[in-house]
């Protein structure tokens, strides 16, 4: 008893008032608020950045703002749709949804993958690079990518911390002295101390975030292309493939005697996309935008 005092004990309400969104009539829960807050804050970020990308082309304000809402809402609906089926492919069993198949769609529900959101996302740019290419031809899919990937690993932190309340994405058992105790864990497990894995994604993206901006605005070179998303995809999914060592079991397509997890398994060519992005685009975006100015 002496020892598991020692630990910290999480056990918060998942909802912040008690009472429902008019319409919706759903509660208002801290996951949901983190995941608007993280949007809102990266939004900004892309933004500046979108503002510093677009200068030479002598773009008006106006229209940057109407380009970075575009492009916001296109990555929003391909994180939603991404990760939502991106759990429902990867994490869930088929049979759970034979009875249910309209379970599929019920994101608001829970169950969503944060690498089936990214391969929403890229899959979303993609296709609003194709619809604009013609009235914004410099805004290319790495461009874009990355643009976006350091405002993404913003928007990241803030949704593990979502989950940390959530009391999800749990952690294996620890004897570590910052081990919690989760009162209510979404897999439904013992009252034994865990690691808290979402605070150590959160506090890793947090900080790359902060290396990666300085890199982008101190470092001539990481204005070439791919080079910011390049090491956004390494740096991030090498953390994410070694995390998932001290992290509960998510997939029921994965038997418990597998080497590696099903994160591990959709970390690894997602770090090769990092490798070829850093390594095979060696033109500069700000020589484009002066060549294009």
């Amino acid at each position: 008893m002496t020892q598991i005092l020692n630990y910290i004990s999480w056990d918060p309400s998942r909802f912040i008032t008690t009472w429902n969104i008019p319409f919706l009539d759903r509660p208002v829960l801290w996951y949901g608020f983190f995941f608007a807050l993280g949007f809102l804050f990266a939004y900004m970020v892309f933004q500046t950045l979108l503002k510093e990308f677009m200068h030479p082309y002598r773009i008006r304000k106006k229209e940057i703002l109407k380009m970075a809402e575009k492009v916001t809402l296109y990555v929003v609906i391909g994180t939603i749709i991404g990760a939502r089926l991106g759990d429902v492919l990867f994490y869930q069993s088929p049979l759970d949804y034979l009875n249910d198949p309209l379970g599929i769609f019920k994101f608001w529900e829970g169950g969503l993958s944060s690498h089936g959101g990214v391969i929403g996302i890229l899959i979303s740019l993609w296709v609003f690079c194709v619809r604009y290419q013609k009235k914004y031809p410099m805004l290319t899919w790495v461009a874009m990518l990355d643009l976006l990937s350091i405002p993404a690993l913003l928007a990241g932190g803030f949704i593990r911390i979502g989950n940390f309340f959530n009391q999800e994405i749990v952690g294996t058992v620890t004897t570590l002295p910052w081990g919690v105790i989760f009162g209510h864990s979404a897999d439904g497990g013992p009252l034994i101390p865990r690691h808290p894995v979402q605070l150590y994604e959160a506090l890793f993206y947090f900080v790359f975030f902060i290396v990666l901006w300085s890199l982008r605005k101190n470092v001539p070179k990481m204005y070439r292309l791919g080079k910011t998303s390049g090491l956004f995809f390494i740096g991030t999914f090498c953390f994410r493939f070694f995390v998932e060592f001290v992290k509960s079991p998510q997939s029921a397509l994965l038997s418990k005697d597998s080497a590696l997890d099903m994160g591990q398994f959709l970390s690894i060519p997602l770090i090769l996309v990092g490798v070829l992005l850093f390594f095979c685009e060696k033109r500069s975006l700000r020589a484009r935008s002066v060549k294009g100015h």
